[in-house]
């Protein structure tokens, strides 16, 4: 049984969750919540059963409250062991995740250090920390205090709290997070301008001795300029170690540290020792060098990592601060989040439009670039749906509000962003795997290197200088950006374009799919049906479109809507619908007055006794043979006529079968409609893989058949009949005209319906696993190629640590190159 899942950024749930020292030494207490009981024997039953388990000191099922409570010992059971206990008898334990912003991390193993702290907690499920982002999602029981969890990542040495996800209380969080940043940035800037002039002297000194030219400072003079350097400038190391050690774990902050003061007090000692002789026994330098470079990195890195996030940042600028409402017939600018569903909003000419709503007055047109990637404005009149954050054009519109907030479709876009940057790839574990243990394996190295050096004889000098270059060449931060930098990048290059990924999962599919199927109505067609033809074959054609349009009136299928439009242009008056059902795959019936009336296929009207004549059928594959639905109308038994639907073609759609089939993706064609209609829609856009007559159940078990013959699947579809096709594809595409259903099931939605954009979706995935790959490589290779040479004594300390920061930089310059990212829709290239 699958947990239930929620996410909750904002304030505890009320619900008891706690973890708390138990009488019995070594055992702890907790309560969570289970649901699905319903008698005595249930809870009792379960509490038999959570009793039994290894590591369990007490266990108490209480149905009323639909809580158990459990006294055990943390090293034999976990919240994960309870939960499938919990599952297995039958019932579940409501999960939620709770998202933190967390400050302070440094490298990969600050995230990995975390991750282990809060998960050696017995209320953690899951816990998924990404650096670039800078922010923590933690699965836990339904109704887990946020606040126990703060205190475990504050006790770690980090700053934590509550991720916001309402737009308005966000935007003050973002905006404060900003001024943050702007300190610290000016605060570094004014650190590096120190270092950089008390440095330089140094420097020069070190390549006018490489030169061999003897020009040197006196060792006091080089001791005043190192020390502030060292200690002043360099104390944001300090910190970052001490609070690494304090809690038994090692970062980079304990690598930079530990190589710098080793050169630093190395040099003392021997200044003191041999006073002015000590000359060409000093390396502060080296150090200074050193903290100089990797503060300039974290510098550069920092930035580049910004602008990694620029595209959510833009999302979140696109909402309007104020909005002008009318209430009472006066005109009121209040605060965004202070705007009411039902409230009419007044947005004047080049205005941004505050919320998404229907206008009631006016016409204009908006640019919504920003939002669904569309780079020509689009017509808005009465009745017309407008998205807030896009732009009005040269008219007054009076907007009706229907959504306001995180129910926006600005604010689902930036959900659906946020979560699939917060994202895992499978890799990205590996590699945190590997930064668990980095720093200890580099500090082992750098102990056996120097206990080699002088071991062999070369001297205590020549051994310190070949373990420093050892622990500053080390670059752990580039393994923790190296992933989520490349899909922070990815995912908002992508959003920028109108393509909005809804997990890392999804995003890795894409670049796999070397197979797409396209549903016909709504995808390659534009969705817009309408009655073309009509045949009456008993009675008038208008008392056949009246009981159909009559039945019709009850359905929300595209093709309904076309049979309703046709009785609305004639104007004829619909009678009310008794008994309505709905055959999916094949048509609907319903009584009108005394008249039963089926519509639908030929196959709807066999099962009900039905056969065509000779010129019916004749008529039939005419119609079908240009591309035409033809649906039958049967009224008690007696066939009525026929009417010919047509839903036309997009443009676009030739090119996006071109486009996919350049890239060697097989497409195909799965359609409802009759099996004539399908060949001429395929015809059209190129596809020569079609199937018609094909019913929901039909699309999932195609899909099946591919993947059973190692076809990687992706399914595009914009209908609720789409939505178990949808599911069980690899890969899930829905059009952003689609409905909800079908945008909740996929794995992509398309903010706007041009079919190109599936190509270009699986464009910017292959990019982005093209980019992550190329940072995973650059990662190590510093490593793997710089360890060696230092261990080998041939690394000079200052050009370790400049390898150091430059590893970092490359892997965050690498992934920004992605925001160049653009579809180019117009033939079969695209910009990188």
């Amino acid at each position: 049984m699958e947990h239930q899942k929620n996410t909750r950024e904002t304030e505890n749930c009320p619900v008891d969750f706690n973890t708390e020292p138990a009488a019995t030494k070594n055992l702890v207490q907790i309560s969570f919540p289970v649901e699905g009981m319903t008698c005595a024997a249930c809870s009792t039953r379960l509490e038999k059963l959570l009793g039994k388990m290894d590591g369990i000191n007490s266990a108490a099922v209480n149905l009323p409250l639909e809580k158990a409570s459990i006294r055990f010992d943390p090293a034999k059971a976990t919240l994960a062991d309870f939960t499938r206990t919990v599952s297995d008898a039958g019932f579940e334990v409501p999960l939620e995740t709770i998202r933190l912003s967390i400050d302070g991390m440094t490298c990969a193993s600050c995230s990995a250090r975390i991750e282990q702290a809060v998960l050696a907690r017995p209320d953690v499920l899951e816990a998924n920390i990404n650096v670039a982002l800078e922010r923590g999602e933690f699965t836990v029981a339904l109704g887990t205090p946020a606040k126990g969890l703060i205190d475990t990542i504050e006790d770690t040495g980090y700053e934590a709290h509550l991720f916001q996800s309402d737009l308005a209380k966000r935007g003050e969080q973002e905006k404060r997070h900003k001024q943050r940043q702007e300190r610290e940035a000016k605060k570094d800037l004014r650190d590096l301008l120190i270092a950089t002039l008390l440095t330089a002297p140094l420097l020069a000194q070190m390549i006018f001795m490489a030169l061999g030219v003897p020009l040197g400072l006196p060792p006091l003079a080089e001791l005043l300029l190192a020390t502030p350097v060292q200690f002043y400038v360099g104390r944001r190391f300090y910190k970052g170690a001490y609070a690494a050690v304090r809690t038994g774990g090692a970062n980079m902050d304990v690598l930079v540290v530990l190589g710098t003061s080793a050169a630093y007090f190395f040099s003392l000692f021997m200044m003191v020792k041999l006073g002015d002789a000590s000359s060409e026994h000093l390396y502060f330098e080296a150090g200074a060098v050193i903290i100089t470079l990797i503060l300039l990195g974290k510098i550069l890195e920092t930035r580049a990592k910004r602008g990694t996030t620029a595209a959510i940042m833009e999302l979140m600028n696109l909402r309007p601060q104020t909005a002008r409402v009318l209430r009472d017939e006066q005109e009121l600018e209040l605060a965004i989040e202070d705007v009411r569903n039902g409230d009419l909003v007044i947005t004047r000419p080049g205005e941004r439009i505050a919320v998404d709503g229907t206008v009631t007055d006016g016409h204009s047109q908006a640019d919504e670039a920003l939002i669904t990637g569309e780079s020509l404005p689009v017509s808005k009149q009465i009745g017309d749906e407008v998205t807030g954050g896009s732009i009005n054009g040269t008219g007054r519109l009076i907007i009706e509000t229907t959504r306001t907030g995180s129910d926006t479709t600005l604010g689902h876009i930036i959900s659906l962003v946020e979560n699939a940057q917060s994202g895992k790839a499978p890799v990205q574990r590996l590699v945190d795997k590997v930064a668990a243990i980095f720093v200890p394996i580099v500090l082992v190295i750098a102990a056996l290197t120097f206990a080699g050096w002088w071991l062999s004889g070369a001297g205590f000098e020549a051994a310190l200088v070949a373990c420093v270059s050892v622990l500053v060449i080390a670059c752990p931060c580039a393994l923790g950006l190296a992933t989520p930098t490349a899909i922070v990048a990815g995912t908002g290059a992508a959003a920028k374009a109108g393509i909005l990924f809804k997990s890392v999962e999804a995003l890795e599919t894409a670049h796999k799919v070397n197979t797409v199927i396209f549903d016909k109505t709504g995808t390659l067609t534009k969705g817009r049906p309408a009655v073309v033809q009509q045949h009456a074959e008993y009675g008038s054609s208008s008392d056949m479109l009246m009981l159909a349009a009559s039945v019709q009136a009850a359905s929300e299928h595209p093709l309904a809507r076309a049979v309703q439009e046709a009785s609305e242009t004639v104007k004829l008056d619909l009678h009310p619908v008794t008994d309505f059902k709905s055959h999916t795959g094949f048509g609907v019936e319903g009584l009108v007055e005394d008249d039963h009336v089926f519509i639908g296929n030929l196959e709807l009207m066999r099962q009900n006794g039905v056969e065509l004549g000779e010129n019916l059928q004749k008529l039939q594959c005419e119609w079908e043979q240009l591309g035409h639905t033809v649906v039958f109308v049967m009224s008690n038994k007696t066939l009525l006529g026929l009417l010919a639907i047509a839903d036309e073609v997009r443009e676009q759609s030739a090119r996006a079968v071109a486009r996919l089939q350049a890239q060697n993706i097989e497409v195909m064609m799965l359609s409802g409609d009759a099996t004539r209609t399908a060949r001429s829609i395929a015809k059209a856009t190129g596809i020569t893989n079609y199937r018609g007559e094909t019913r929901p159940e039909d699309k999932a078990h195609e899909i099946e058949k591919l993947q059973n013959s190692s076809k990687i699947v992706a399914m595009i579809g914009d209908g609720v009949n789409d939505a178990p096709a949808l599911a069980l594809a690899n890969l899930g595409i829905a059009m952003g005209s689609g409905s909800d259903v079908a945008m909740e099931t996929a794995g992509v939605t398309l903010m706007r319906s041009d079919p190109r954009l599936v190509a270009a979706a699986l464009e910017v995935s292959k990019r982005t696993w093209s980019k992550l790959k190329q940072n995973l490589f650059w990662a190590f290779i510093y490593n793997l190629i710089g360890i060696p040479l230092a261990v080998l004594g041939l690394l000079n300390p200052a050009i370790a640590g400049a390898a150091m920061a430059m590893s970092s930089i490359s892997v965050v310059s690498n992934s920004l190159l992605l925001r160049r990212w653009r579809p180019h829709l117009e033939d079969h290239k695209e910009t990188s």
